[in-house]
């Protein structure tokens, strides 16, 4: 095959050099429109469940909701673990299949188990899958700082409000961001939810005689349209339409809930309507102010790097518009970074080792033409490589550009040792007699044919020792196997180009050479000459030569154990994640007032540019996070302008929040989406204890902690924080509730209505929309009241 590719490339010169040439430019036009990522596609197919269980206890949530949602999801096929996460109003389940499964398969099958167990879970619970998102899915966060004034504006506005801010990011931003191909989700967090809310009076209800179903029966049909069907009026058809649909306060304030002695009772004399904010779960911050922080997720296959350029393109569209008072919104996070520095630190190692390879060239080889073939080789393999990168559907990471960065070398190889016979034998041919020498062409195919086995030999033995990486399973597989098949790939072609454009050029190029007749360079002459002298003193003592290798292999081998292991080394993000978790029960004010202390304190560190806070969990978070648990992100000086190292500024940082009273851990944001996705937790290294009894597993779990605690190298040792929370239990005295007429359900319902809130409908206005909620005022949600 090999002579065949051979002859006719040498016979259709012109041919391989225009096909070279179309193969090269196709191929970097592809890399140009190939997606950018940290890192090959890690996205194991999993499905993840969200339900919304208003304001049950956790353990209801475990026996009600989670419990029968994980049996039901265990067995489904090709799943390989189901983990949950319940906690008050809360639960979370992760269903993770295996890597062969299609994950809109997966979220079929997921859905189809759902719909069949509806009637297993508590009544009216929906639980509802999350988006389909990347590992390393959340690659922005924006902030719009509230009661900032905008810059560079000397009659500003005054500030908006926390309600005003949030609305804007709710109903303007994230719609518009929504919109941008490969967004999968965007998560607001912090500020004011608004809602219509009317909080009932029950003594003025009492004493007017409105029940709780007269104000519920009332507000059911607030703010609604209906249909009266058609009309035919002088033979044209008519569209009945019936119009309640009101934004305005004044109108719910006014609303009749019944007539007592002829007069209509009114909803504000029975209860304050007004606008409040919803009950939040989750608060954020920014430089020390309160914020709205949206983190924004990408799909599976979006390019991070176009993909992050056009949300900061509609970011810059939507500055001009920004309502006044508001100041613009700061990206706190951006992974991609991470990314360019990487990237463009791999394409600096290529470039330099391709200078490298040049220079080492034109001192061994002496002349101009040889090291240009030679070097034809480099771009010719890299581009045949993108074009294979684009068939697969590979990204440009940190992986397939090491695999090229390890290959860069050895693509010259097979041009050098055709380059260099080929020279070799234009040179005897021209010591020849002029009527025995051989034409060009065919002294070329002879010399390209007789190192042709020993090319393909030391090829296939290069290709032969990374073909254990697709062995690999899991995740080490789906990390390394682009990194093989970029050094394979790049491998094979460089071995097609030897064949095929370097002897066609050196027939251009070479046997016109005056500097044929010279004999070797400077350099290369006294490495032979070195080189002679040290081959003839170990062939004279083979057995002392064979003994060291044998101790210097055996010196290897032993050394081994003792290097360090990780499964990725560390690497800086720019971006630090500092995690602050305090004991749960700790409202929502207390756990942010201590975060903002953190956020501040972190503030100080010389090395720190920003730092956003997250307290708490957003209303479409899939991350199951108590109100105890705050994040956050701080973002760090470039690398070129750091003095201090990673390891430095992480203890400072440590040094600063070590007085705060809650567990302390740093991470990197990459990192820990890593580490999540392999074990749940955010950590590198974790130990899960099981058993029935809480108590005894905390005990355990308190014990293992003291003795890890002097193993040398671990930081942020931690226990999950899991203890009781505390709760106020109201129970219902069934003699009683029975002698009054009024059934126990109804009390609970009442109950649940008023003292946690319900929501009755939706007040529309314009393409927005605001929940109309029913529940007590503060002051008669005490113990007291």
């Amino acid at each position: 095959m090999f002579k065949w590719l051979l002859e006719n490339s040498l016979r259709n010169r012109l041919l391989v050099i225009i096909g070279a040439l179309v193969l090269m430019a196709y191929g970097a036009f592809t890399l140009t429109r190939t997606p950018v990522d940290v890192f090959p596609d890690l996205n194991k197919p999993t499905v993840t469940l969200m339900t919304e269980a208003g304001g049950m206890a956790a353990e209801e949530v475990e026996q009600l909701i989670t419990f029968p949602l994980e049996t039901a999801m265990n067995g489904l096929p090709s799943v390989e673990s189901v983990r949950s996460v319940s906690s008050a109003g809360l639960s979370f389940i992760y269903v993770t299949f295996d890597w062969k499964t299609d994950i809109f398969r997966a979220r079929q099958m997921v859905s189809e188990r759902l719909t069949s167990m509806e009637e297993g879970l508590a009544p009216g619970v929906t639980p509802t899958m999350g988006p389909i998102s990347s590992v390393m899915g959340e690659i922005m966060q924006i902030a719009i700082p509230i009661g900032a004034k905008p810059s560079g504006q000397k009659n500003a506005a005054p500030p908006l409000s926390a309600m005003d801010t949030r609305e804007y990011a709710d109903w303007v931003l994230r719609p518009r961001l929504m919109a941008i191909p490969g967004v999968a989700q965007v998560i607001p967090i912090g500020g004011e939810v608004r809602q219509f809310q009317v909080q009932p009076n029950t003594t003025r209800m009492s004493e007017l005689g409105v029940t709780a179903s007269d104000l519920d029966a009332a507000l059911k049909g607030f703010s609604a349209n209906t249909s009266g069907g058609f009309l035919e009026i002088n033979g044209r058809e008519y569209l009945i339409r019936n119009l309640g649909r009101t934004s305005r306060l004044d109108d719910l304030r006014n609303l009749p809930l019944a007539v007592r002695a002829g007069q209509p009772i009114l909803l504000h004399q029975v209860a304050d309507v007004q606008f409040a904010p919803a009950i939040k779960r989750g608060d954020a911050g920014f430089e020390g102010l309160p914020a709205v922080i949206l983190g924004i997720q990408k799909q599976p296959t979006a390019d991070t790097i176009a993909l992050t350029r056009s949300i900061e393109s509609a970011l810059a569209d939507m500055k001009g518009s920004l309502p006044a008072g508001m100041a613009e919104p700061q990206v706190t996070f951006r992974q991609a970074n991470f990314i360019e520095a990487s990237i463009s630190t791999l394409q600096g190692k290529l470039i330099g080792a391709s200078v490298f390879v040049a220079v080492i060239l034109f001192f061994f080889l002496g002349t101009l033409r040889p090291l240009v073939i030679a070097l034809t080789a480099i771009p010719a393999s890299i581009f045949v490589t993108g074009l294979v990168f684009h068939y697969f559907g590979l990204s440009i990471n940190t992986m397939t550009l090491g695999g090229l960065a390890i290959a860069i070398g050895g693509l010259v190889d097979d041009a050098v040792v055709d380059v260099e016979n080929i020279m070799r034998r234009l040179k005897e041919d021209r010591t020849r007699h002029p009527e025995n020498r051989l034409t060009p062409l065919v002294i070329v195919a002879r010399a390209s044919m007789e190192v042709r086995s020993a090319i393909l030999y030391a090829t296939m033995i290069i290709v032969l020792v990374f073909l254990p990486l697709f062995a690999l399973p899991g995740m080490e597989g789906r990390l390394f196997v682009p990194l093989g098949i970029a050094f394979i790939v790049s491998t094979l072609a460089s071995l097609l180009v030897s064949v095929t454009v370097t002897p066609v050029l050196s027939y251009y190029l070479l046997p016109k050479m005056r500097t044929l007749d010279h004999g070797d360079t400077r350099l290369l002459a006294w490495l032979k000459a070195r080189y002679q002298g040290g081959l003839q003193r170990v062939l004279q003592r083979p057995r002392a030569a064979l003994g060291m290798a044998a101790v210097a292999v055996t010196l290897a081998v032993a050394a081994v154990p003792f290097f360090p292991t990780t499964f990725l080394p560390p690497f800086n993000e720019g971006t630090l994640l500092v995690g602050l978790r305090l004991n749960p029960g700790v409202t929502l004010a207390e756990s942010s007032a201590l975060a903002q202390q953190a956020e501040l304190l972190v503030a100080q560190v010389p090395e720190v540019q920003h730092v956003g806070r997250r307290s708490g969990r957003a209303e479409l978070d899939e991350h199951a996070e108590g109100v105890h648990v705050s994040e956050l992100d701080v973002g760090l000086l470039p690398a070129s302008e750091l003095k201090r190292s990673m390891e430095e500024i992480t203890a400072d940082i440590r040094s600063r929040l070590a007085h705060l009273p809650g567990s302390i851990g740093i991470g990197q944001p990459i990192s820990h989406r890593i580490d999540h996705m392999l074990s749940g937790v955010r950590s590198q290294i974790a130990i899960k204890v099981f058993g029935e009894d809480l108590d005894v597993l905390r005990g355990q779990a308190d014990l293992l902690r003291s003795k890890l605690a002097g193993v040398p190298g671990l930081a942020d040792l931690e226990i999950e924080k899991q203890v009781l929370a505390p709760q106020i239990k109201i129970r219902v005295d069934y003699a009683a509730a029975g002698r009054y007429g009024v059934a126990a359900p109804q009390i609970l319902s009442t109950l649940q209505s008023l003292v946690e809130g319900e929501k009755i409908t939706e007040v529309i206005e314009g393409n927005r929309r605001f929940a109309l909620v029913v529940r007590l005022p503060e002051q008669a949600r005490s113990i007291e009241a």
